[in-house]
């Protein structure tokens, strides 16, 4: 199987996971891939997340976090920059999501960062996906 958009199938992936109260869940790895488990870590929304070394690429089970309810963390995980439109932003234009209360993580000449994060040192990029 080969998927043109992994980032979008991780994405995709996670939010299944976390709909269907899943524990965790396993996805093919990726530099990328593990720096944005890396980031949702830092910012809270997952417990914590493994990277293993099993064949060529390896994998990545990302253990998903849930409020007192059971009710998930991860409320809405979006996409922005697709394969077949990018979305590269200035950054002045860098969206506030949720006034504040979810995060963008942009892909920049400064590794992937958070929003936050990169307005702090002033740097755009590609917009790689919301969370909330």
């Amino acid at each position: 199987m080969s998927f043109t958009d992994p980032i979008g199938d991780m994405l995709t992936r996670i939010r299944n996971a976390s709909n269907a109260r899943h524990e965790k869940v396993v996805i093919p790895a990726s530099r990328l891939k593990v720096r944005i488990a890396e980031v949702l870590k830092e910012e809270g929304f997952i417990k914590d997340f493994v990277r293993h070394e099993d064949g060529p690429q390896g994998a990545i089970t990302v253990l998903l976090k849930y409020a007192q309810d059971r009710s998930p963390v991860i409320t809405d995980i979006k996409r922005v920059s697709k394969p077949g439109l990018r979305r590269y932003v200035p950054t002045d234009s860098i969206p506030r999501v949720l006034n504040g209360m979810g995060i963008a993580i942009l892909s920049t000449s400064k590794g992937v960062l958070v929003d936050r994060e990169a307005r702090k040192q002033k740097v755009g990029g590609e917009l790689i996906c919301t969370v909330w």
